[in-house]
């Protein structure tokens, strides 16, 4: 299980209880990492429920499908962004939990791997404390591939893996940026909108490892997820809760 830093830290939770916009949230992030990097914010954690959206990662710019890629996602109900950080095109609605784990640091780029292994580890640990059989690591064909991606195993068929929660990060001087997606409810549209856009794309991936932590533990919801989520960070940091008025 990870563990604190040296040191003391407290980490300020912020429950975001509407979006503000597919295209809004993720700048909303960006403007809070800005004010940590200047010293105005100290350790926070916000927690939300996204609008449908699909962002997509700068390589995907490049492809030739890419403008009708985005044409299949708003054909979904889903808006398509395109994210600053790496990767490929991810997936989320209001059943997920996404949270944005920002922190002043004087050596940012230094932990940068490492907080990847870290806070997959963290969230497995979250996800298990909520019933799922979660572990770390890239499963083969899965959608926006990523090293510490976490993923569930399915009990009925326990070959079956499925990817729960992709994870990316932005460094900058003084401070970074830890952003993770939880799906955790209503798997379907994702994986539909997920096959339109990868289709349009040309890129080649096994729709089979799309799901959500609800297709694993029936029942499960966005709720207990978030507090599992909140007791795990618990064990990294002491917390106290914020209100959202506190970031703008």
């Amino acid at each position: 299980m990870p563990q604190a830093p040296a040191g003391p830290r407290t980490l300020s939770v912020v429950r975001q209880e509407e979006s503000l916009g597919a295209a809004a949230d993720l700048d909303f992030a960006l403007g809070l990492l800005q004010k940590v990097k200047t010293g105005a914010l100290g350790p926070t954690l916000r927690l939300y429920r996204p609008v449908p959206t699909v962002a997509f990662g700068q390589r995907d710019t490049h492809l030739t499908g890419f403008e009708a890629a985005a044409a299949a996602c708003r054909e979904h109900g889903f808006e398509p962004l395109v994210r600053k950080a790496g990767g490929r095109a991810a997936a989320y609605h209001q059943g997920t939990l996404v949270i944005d784990h920002l922190e002043p640091d004087t050596d940012a780029i230094a932990g940068a791997k490492g907080r990847f292994s870290l806070f997959g580890e963290l969230l497995a640990r979250a996800l298990r404390d909520a019933g799922v059989d979660a572990g770390v690591g890239e499963i083969p064909g899965e959608y926006c591939p990523g090293e510490f991606s976490v993923h569930g195993r399915d009990p009925q068929v326990p070959e079956h893996l499925i990817k729960l929660v992709g994870t990316a990060q932005r460094v900058v001087a003084g401070g970074w940026l830890f952003s993770s997606v939880i799906v955790v409810e209503n798997s379907a549209p994702i994986r539909s909108v997920l096959e339109a856009s990868y289709a349009a794309l040309g890129l080649e991936w096994n729709p089979a490892t799309a799901g959500a932590a609800d297709d694993l533990v029936p029942g499960l919801d966005v709720n207990a997820v978030e507090a599992a989520v909140v007791a795990a960070y618990g064990r990294y940091a002491a917390l106290s809760d914020a209100e959202f008025s506190s970031l703008r």
